[in-house]
């Protein structure tokens, strides 16, 4: 098993994933959480790790905060496209950009980091606690890992609404390997294992997208726009049973002082 790169999935990946309306659910839940956690941290520009950062659209809204982001991906295409994002929000100068992996990246950093995020990536990397573990190293005493990850409890359970019984037997193996399904969906329960035996104290958990995958198309004019949406979303997506079944699930993890 190796680490996926997406140099051969670049583009579709950013226009399948954010320019959706699954995109901007998932965005909006995150600020959301951002906005709660960044209060804990030290005052004054913060130095941010994004680690498999892909377009860097979380990450270069840090930026305009004034915050210094390094943001590295395996993929060229995905930094690429990440570098261009930056120039167009006019937020170049407060990020870097290196092409290396998240379990590499604490031999490339001066010093350790206040905050790290890690969205959408455990889902794709073969050995998940190794890369918390190199997580956990580059943040400072009391720095915070931003996690989020795709959900298997979400998977099993939109495969049981549509009857593909046959993918539940077969372990919900992928046929195809160039396709946006991650290739290791988490149990939530292991992620919670290992963040706590990497050193990480559990703050926060929160669903997203809690409920907008699973709906029916609605009556016209029952949902009037994609703020309806999100306001129900941000009423339940802390609550149980509908946190679990968030398509991923955002961990606010903190490396103790």
């Amino acid at each position: 098993m190796q680490d996926r790169n997406f140099d051969d999935l670049a583009d579709k990946f950013s226009q399948n994933i954010y320019g959706t309306r699954k995109g901007q659910v998932r965005q909006a839940i995150l600020w959301d959480e951002l906005d709660a956690l960044l209060p804990t941290l030290p005052d004054g520009p913060l130095a941010v790790l994004d680690a498999g950062g892909g377009v860097g659209q979380i990450s270069s809204g840090l930026a305009a905060r004034g915050h210094q982001v390094l943001l590295c991906d395996l993929s060229a295409e995905m930094l690429k496209l990440a570098e261009a994002h930056a120039h167009t929000e006019g937020v170049s100068h407060n990020m870097q950009f290196k092409q290396i992996s998240a379990q590499q990246v604490g031999e490339h950093l001066d010093k350790p980091v206040d905050l790290v995020l890690f969205h959408a990536v455990l889902e794709w990397v073969a050995e998940p606690e190794a890369v918390l573990r190199a997580l956990w190293q580059t943040l400072k005493p009391g720095g915070v890992l931003s996690l989020m990850f795709y959900n298997a409890h979400s998977l099993t359970f939109r495969t049981l609404q549509l009857g593909n019984f046959g993918y539940l037997r077969a372990n919900m193996t992928k046929r195809k390997k160039r396709t946006l399904s991650p290739d290791f969906p988490r149990d939530p329960e292991d992620v919670n294992r290992w963040l706590v035996e990497s050193g990480f104290e559990i703050e926060q958990r929160a669903g997203i997208r809690v409920f907008c995958d699973y709906m029916k198309p609605p009556p016209p004019g029952v949902v009037k726009s994609i703020e309806d949406i999100i306001e129900m979303e941000r009423r339940y997506c802390r609550q149980e049973p509908f946190l679990s079944l968030g398509r991923y699930i955002h961990v606010t993890a903190r490396k103790p002082r």
